[in-house]
């Protein structure tokens, strides 16, 4: 439980400024939005943020203290600069996964955190950037381009924030930062539901577009026009014609009971499934919590978030009142229903390597080790931070291999602690007592005997037309390929416009002229959109030429040297231009050799997929071993749950390399009739004498 207010500000130096959670960014509170992102940061971390006594990495780090109005806690907003060109990630995945590899590298990234709640009033840890577990997550280039990196609310862990607080409170702090674009991969989900797909049926886009974010760019060669149109097909489907489709199948009479319930109830208005997802989601807002109650239908519990019940359904005298013997489960059944991007069997064995170091520790540390210990233990075996804190969060109550893992807090240091038990020792303390209620492992979910009517679980009748509606259409291949691009269709942007309500200065968007900088490749099609630049009304044309300098100077790595000597639109006289013109900028000094030219990377790799993918989107790829050409795994073949060949070679090389065999080897060979099968006589023949592996091409597919 978070510290309250009192108890945390007594701790600080000095009595710092508490600002209120639900006006913070509105009206100019704390600061009144004027000019770029670059010079707002700076007077708000002056101003409005007292710097921590430590750093991260060497980063200077600030905090901010918010309170809520309903809530006697203290929640802590931290800022973290990271300077570029000290920092071990110079590069910004996010900006390549959507689109921006052609963007100029800046000198600064400022993250913003607020962690999650038991963290409170912790310091931030070294690997704060790489941590999900965050309330917030968001992360601004000091050019105002950024990144919403991870929302957790109640779904996901918080006691005191919802999502929807905290993206209001995040887009209200963008807005007066001074944010030119934000982007954010939508992952989403209420329980097992993509609220992508719900929402972008019944309303036309996303969950996070209520806060004006639109599509930026879809994984898997989806574009706008695709997204679109997917969403228009789906929404457009009539209810009659649904109901018509899957006549005769099992699940029809329920989805048929569900269709009539909300027609009736809405006098016969909804016609198509747009309006009834729509109307559903309505009454679901605005219905009580007792009506809401999360259960699920019997066909519907892969869910890991569902709070299952591990008792038989007894009649309550058959079930003592006090009973509250504890409940697990296999950790391989919950891993199996995370939805996890990593495969199961990694899950798996990052648990297993977690165990084994609490087993290690098990003489020395009585009271089991802290999450901190156990994630460093387990790090010298499993590099990938991320799978590690994913799976400690979902590790509670549950059996892996012969041991029960438990966690709690530690009440005096509110540290998160993790212990193991032996599972017969287990199983003994949960054994009943004579004349008490047996009470079930939870080790497989408990189907419910009885379904629920329409109307009592709106969101049990919207799980239920969601699985069989949009995700097991029967035999439509519109239907089928109209959800899976909306589920590929993950990033999605909001644009601020330019601040224009200062009537002392004006202000400029300046690019560089493209002529100027080197193309990086064939995926660069652009450069990066153009800073924003401010000048007195009175400037002259040398004084908009210094400023164009300053900015370009503080902002970027390749700029930092650089000399304006031509402005295209500006010849001598700047009363022919307006506030907020576009201008184009030439000159010279720019470091076109540095490694941090783009946030692409100084790499020569190419994405060439058969989706018409040419640019990463976050995906899971693979390399062509001739080639070097980058697809989709997924495209390929490939399920994410597989581990990747040792040699892969694409279908174009494959093509080339057997016209090449049917040439030179037909006379001495003869070949099979399947297409996909050569004889070779050594991988020599493939690849030469410069490569030589172990295992050349799967059994099934080429003979050696």
């Amino acid at each position: 439980m978070p510290v309250p207010i009192i108890e945390t500000c007594r701790k600080r130096k000095r009595k710092p400024k508490v600002y209120n959670l639900q006006r913070f960014g509105e009206d100019g509170f704390p600061i009144q939005r004027n000019g770029a992102f670059r010079d707002q940061i700076r007077v708000f971390l002056r101003d409005c943020a007292e710097i921590e006594d430590y750093d991260i990495r060497g980063m200077p780090v600030w905090c901010t203290l918010l309170s809520h109005e309903t809530k006697s806690s203290l929640i802590p907003l931290y800022i973290v600069e990271e300077n570029v060109k000290h920092s071990s990630e110079p590069y910004c995945d996010h900006c390549r996964c959507t689109g921006w590899s052609n963007h100029f590298v800046s000198k600064r990234k400022y993250h913003f955190i607020i962690p999650i709640d038991t963290e409170w009033s912790l310091p931030l840890e070294d690997d704060a950037f790489d941590s999900q577990s965050h309330v917030l997550h968001g992360l601004i280039h000091c050019n105002g381009f950024g990144h919403l990196v991870c929302v957790n609310g109640m779904e996901s862990g918080s006691k005191y924030l919802c999502g929807r607080e905290i993206v209001d409170f995040w887009d209200r702090l963008c807005n007066s930062l001074g944010a030119r674009m934000i982007t954010v991969e939508d992952l989403a989900k209420k329980r097992s539901v993509e609220l992508r797909l719900l929402y972008g049926v019944a309303y036309g886009h996303s969950w996070f577009g209520r806060w004006g974010y639109k599509f930026c760019c879809g994984s898997f060669g989806v574009t706008k026009n695709e997204y679109e149109n997917a969403i228009e097909a789906l929404g457009s489907l009539e209810i009659d014609q649904i109901e018509f489709d899957f006549g005769e199948l099992r699940q029809s009479k329920e989805i048929n009971q569900v269709f009539r319930y909300y027609r009736e109830m809405s006098e016969g208005h909804l016609k198509t499934f747009r309006d009834l997802l729509r109307f559903m989601l309505i009454i679901k807002s605005h219905a009580s919590p007792q009506k809401l109650l999360p259960v699920t239908p019997p066909l519907l519990t892969d869910s890991p978030h569902q709070k299952r019940s591990s008792r038989l359904l007894l009649k309550k005298s058959d079930v003592a009142d006090n009973d509250k013997s504890p409940k697990y489960r296999n950790y391989s059944t919950v891993a199996a229903n995370l939805g996890s991007r990593w495969p199961v069997r990694r899950l798996i064995f990052a648990a297993e390597v977690i165990v084994e170091s609490l087993k290690e520790m098990k003489a020395l540390k009585q009271n089991g080790m802290t999450r901190q210990d156990v994630r460093d233990s387990a790090r010298l075996h499993i590099g990938d931070t991320g799978l590690l804190d994913y799976v400690l969060k979902s590790m509670n109550n549950v059996v892996v291999g012969d041991v029960l893992v438990r966690r709690y807090v530690d009440p005096i240091t509110r540290i998160l602690h993790y212990t193991i038990q032996d599972l017969d020792d287990a199983v003994k303390a949960k054994e009943p007592k004579k004349k008490e209620a047996v009470v079930l492992e939870e080790i497989t979910p408990l189907r419910i005997l009885t379904p629920l009517k329409p109307g009592a679980d709106v969101y049990g009748d919207l799980l239920l037309l969601y699985t069989n509606v949009l995700l097991n259409y029967p035999e439509s291949e519109l239907v089928r390929s109209a959800t899976q691009a909306i589920l590929d269709s993950k990033h999605f942007i909001k644009e601020w416009p330019i601040w224009d309500n200062n009537d002392t200065v004006l202000q400029f968007l300046c690019r560089i002229n493209p002529s100027l900088v080197d193309v990086r490749s064939e995926q660069t099609t652009e450069l990066p959109p153009g800073e924003l630049v401010t000048v007195p009304l009175q400037a002259t044309v040398y004084d908009l030429k210094q400023a164009i300098e300053e900015t370009f100077r503080d902002t970027y790595c390749i700029l930092s040297n650089f000399v304006v000597t031509e402005i295209d639109e500006v010849e001598e006289d700047m009363s022919l231009i307006g506030s907020c013109s576009a201008l184009t900028v030439r000159g010279h000094g720019i470091d076109l050799e540095s490694k941090l030219k783009c946030q692409g990377g100084c790499d020569t790799w190419m994405v060439k997929c058969i989706c018409r993918a040419r640019d990463d989107d976050g995906e899971r790829m693979i390399s062509c071993d001739v080639c070097e050409v980058w697809q989709h795994t997924r495209c390929c073949g490939i399920d994410d749950s597989d581990t990747l060949p040792p040699l892969f070679v694409c279908s174009n090389c494959c093509e080339e390399f057997a016209e090449q065999q049917r040439k030179v080897l037909q006379p001495k060979y003869e070949f099979p009739s399947s297409e996909n099968v050569f004889l070779l006589e050594s991988a020599d023949d493939f690849f030469g004498d410069q490569r030589c592996l172990g295992m050349i091409f799967p059994e099934e597919n080429y003979l050696l």
